[in-house]
């Protein structure tokens, strides 16, 4: 009798930081750097910072490009950034908020201040 493997339901979990956001990171050798998101992996709850997080790689030479040692940024985990107010370039917590329209948007805990109002 075979095994049935059960189905996951959902999409990916939705991330408060998304790619263009200014972040600061709290913890880790890279603690009070400031960068732009490059990437979010919302399943893995990770993100890839700006010039943060870099790592050494050796690659192998191909017909592509060079070989040698390459430094690129490297993964850290959403919960060891936090977003910057645009206005008063502080950290803070965010949030999401519905508006009287309807619509969700995210928010800034510590100003109050929309981050995806159009």
């Amino acid at each position: 009798m075979a095994a049935v493997k059960s189905k996951k339901r959902g999409g990916a979990p939705k991330s408060i930081i998304r790619k263009d956001d200014i972040v600061e990171v709290r913890t880790g050798k890279d603690k009070g750097k400031r960068g732009r998101v490059l990437r979010v992996f919302a399943q893995e709850g990770r993100i890839i910072i700006e010039k943060i997080n870099m790592v050494k790689r050796h690659t192998r030479p191909d017909q592509k490009q060079k070989g040698g040692i390459v430094e690129k940024e490297a993964k850290l985990a959403i919960s060891n950034v936090m977003l910057v107010c645009p206005k008063t370039s502080q950290p803070s917590r965010a949030g999401w908020k519905f508006l009287e329209d309807g619509r969700k948007v995210r928010f800034l805990k510590k100003s109050g201040e929309m981050l995806d109002e159009a």
